[in-house]
């Protein structure tokens, strides 16, 4: 049975989709972009984006009762690849060890013009 996970500590969902789902032991996160739901507004440079929507992962994982050690694969999505190492870096202080599976991938464009947006699956 599916469990729908919702936190205003995250932005909303900004489409027809849930911030989260919750199958058996298995979370999945959908794709945050760098929204601070304090104020609706995407955060300014990557690597500001990117702490941003770690932040936005962590309120979601906290409302679910996961952590980031209990993440096995990530996806990220950049607006360039120019953007993969300083994304990196911000990412890396969230994985400090036993890092989860992750791709990374430039695409056309993300929503509301953000430069990243991560989607993240956890286990316990």
């Amino acid at each position: 049975m599916k469990k729908i996970i919702n936190t205003p500590k995250a932005p909303a969902a900004i489409g027809p989709y849930s911030q989260a789902v919750l199958v058996g032991n298995t979370l999945y996160i959908s794709g945050q972009v760098p929204i601070n739901p304090a104020t609706g507004k995407l955060a300014e440079g990557i690597t500001e984006q990117t702490e941003q929507v770690m932040q936005n992962i962590k309120a979601i994982l906290d409302e679910a009762g996961f952590t980031f050690a209990d993440v096995v694969k990530s996806t990220c999505l950049l607006a360039s690849m120019d953007y993969f190492k300083p994304m990196n870096e911000v990412y890396a202080k969230y994985y400090p060890t036993d890092c989860p599976a992750r791709a990374a991938f430039a695409v056309q464009a993300l929503p509301l013009g953000a430069l990243v947006e991560i989607e993240t699956i956890a286990v316990k």
